[in-house]
């Protein structure tokens, strides 16, 4: 169970009891009850398994000669807690120091599901009449003179302005460090566990596509087919993902971030699907198109260079390719086809642990663009875009999540391809 600190200072004995809530009058907090064995979230992975992680980021805050670390990131903060719900609305500051103890700060009422969830921190709940970062604050101020070089994420949107410049105002004598990205960087390579969750979300989104696509018909509508598919990820193990599923017809394929509306399908429309199953946080995202009673001519000819211009990101995914080598294989493909006008802003991007609004891991979308110079490396898993929409000749759109196995790569999705018309 986690652990319950009585006081603001980190230094102070482990006692169970309301943390800061009581020091703001709020009462003792309610005794906890352990969850039943087979009941909630907690936790998804081994105590080695975080020893593993925490002791990576370690290393790295060693590299940088960090006394402690801020980290406000909500896909980071279960990475290295495995602290799983919804409150992540709110801000969360999770105090990484170079030996001690983790503490996870957030709000007081959060404390019955951080007890069920996390194994490895201790706990301080803040009232709603102050902030996370008021309260970590004190933390900071507890340990005083032995913090002289502190990392926060600078770039997260789990920290606000306001809320770095309360943190600051706390030990003005420090050095202040940019960390944006330290947890991140060890988040892409993913762990054999980790990876079987992975292949559980593949699981959870084949069975939603194939939900999505059996509803839909002539005169059906978009709200039945993200109901169908909605219901399909439920049934079929997973949670609620980082984003709900991308369900758009004719008139909107063009826009990429909308979902679902009061749209109806008529013959001729085509149906844009992106969705992921979500398992233990984990995504594996897969997306296609669907035709509604026939496909337009050029359906065929365009399924095919897109599906090409796919392979060739398979084929380029080796350890020590650059991602701009990966993105160059798939530019060449739809050069080739007679589109050099054509250019996406990346083919694919890393992806795994996701907290909405997103399932792209938090502060930015590591890309396979044709400007980055990340490495890819062995056990990464990429969610592949074959993104060929508004070309000028016609539509598709293929993707699918990758494994970088040791013996190359892995299509964890395994939704048939190809032109599908219902």
């Amino acid at each position: 169970m986690a652990e319950w600190a009585t006081t603001p200072s980190p230094l102070a004995g482990e006692g169970r009891g309301g943390g800061s809530a009581s020091a703001k009058g709020l009462g003792a907090a309610p005794p906890l009850t352990p969850p039943r064995k087979g009941e909630g979230n907690a936790p998804y992975f081994s105590p080695a398994e975080f020893d593993a992680r925490l002791a990576a980021t370690r290393r790295s805050m060693a590299a940088r000669g960090l006394d402690i670390c801020l980290v406000s990131t909500p896909e980071s903060i279960f990475y290295l807690t495995g602290l799983d719900h919804w409150g992540y609305f709110t801000p969360h500051l999770l105090l990484v120091p170079a030996e001690d103890k983790m503490i996870l700060v957030t709000r007081a009422m959060e404390q019955v599901t951080v007890a069920s969830h996390v194994r490895n921190a201790r706990f301080q709940g803040h009232s709603d009449s102050e902030t996370a970062a008021d309260l970590a604050g004190r933390i900071l101020k507890g340990w005083g003179i032995r913090l002289r070089r502190v990392g926060i994420e600078t770039q997260s949107a789990g920290l606000s302005y306001a809320a770095g410049v309360t943190l600051r105002e706390a030990l003005p004598g420090a050095e202040w460090m940019d960390i944006t990205g330290l947890v991140d960087e060890l988040r892409m390579v993913k762990s054999p566990a980790e990876q079987h969750f992975m292949r559980e979300a593949a699981r959870v989104s084949d069975a939603a596509a194939g939900a999505a696509t059996g509803a839909i018909r002539a005169g059906g509508s978009e709200r039945e087919v993200a109901a169908e598919c909605q219901r399909a990820m439920i049934l079929a193990g997973g949670t609620y993902p980082g984003f709900g599923p991308f369900i758009r017809s004719t008139a909107r394929l063009g826009e990429e971030h909308t979902t679902w509306g009061d749209a109806h399908f008529q013959d001729g429309d085509a149906v844009f699907l992106e969705l992921s199953g979500c398992v233990a946080r984990y995504h594996a995202p897969l997306g296609r198109l669907v035709h509604v009673g026939r496909a337009p001519d050029d359906a065929r000819a365009m399924a095919r260079t897109t599906e090409e211009a796919f392979e060739a990101v398979l084929a380029a995914l080796r350890p020590g390719a650059l991602f701009r080598e990966v993105y160059a294989a798939w530019q060449g493909v739809v050069d080739l086809a007679g589109l050099p006008h054509y250019r996406r802003h990346h083919c694919g991007y890393l992806v795994g642990i996701g907290v909405p609004p997103s399932w792209t891991g938090g502060n930015k979308v590591t890309g396979l663009r044709g400007d980055s110079d990340i490495e890819v490396r062995t056990s990464m898993t990429f969610h592949v875009l074959s993104w060929m929409m508004g070309t000028g000749r016609g539509d598709f759109f293929l993707s699918n999540t990758v494994l970088l196995t040791e013996n190359g790569p892995e299509v964890l999705t395994r939704t048939p391809t190809g032109v599908t018309v219902r």
